[in-house]
């Protein structure tokens, strides 16, 4: 009976220590301003699609003219397809090359997209 026990805790121990190190985290990084510029009096906030979306939060700056600028590289899977809901924007991806979304001049909240299955989000806040 003891060795059963010990068997059974140890592989509880071992499961437990496997999900602990594969789990992802829920907080999505912050961008490091590097995917945000402003040209010609627009702002553009560039985003990677391929395998979801990197960064998945840019943060920007609110009452500019903004462009979101999706670039993919070989892009197969859902990311290929960007949804942001509270604009009604459906907007399919080409496998490779850039896609320009233009969201307008946004008041100080948070722009949050999705991929076509809902599996990979990305937010751009808007801050003053």
């Amino acid at each position: 009976m003891k060795p059963i026990v010990i068997s059974i805790l140890v592989a509880i121990v071992l499961i437990g220590g496997a999900f602990a190190l594969t789990r992802k985290s829920d907080t999505a990084p912050v961008a490091d301003a590097n995917n945000v510029t402003v040209v010609d009096g627009k702002q553009i906030v560039e985003i990677s699609a391929k395998g979801g979306y990197q960064p998945r939060k840019s943060i920007a700056k609110a009452g500019i003219p903004t462009i979101i600028r999706f670039d993919t590289s070989g892009t197969f899977d859902c990311s290929s397809s960007v949804r942001i809901p509270s604009m009604n924007i459906s907007k399919s991806l080409p496998q490779t090359g850039t896609t320009d979304i233009d969201v307008g001049s946004q008041e100080v909240a948070t722009l949050q997209g999705t991929c076509g299955m809902g599996m990979y989000p990305f937010e751009v806040e808007f801050k003053s």
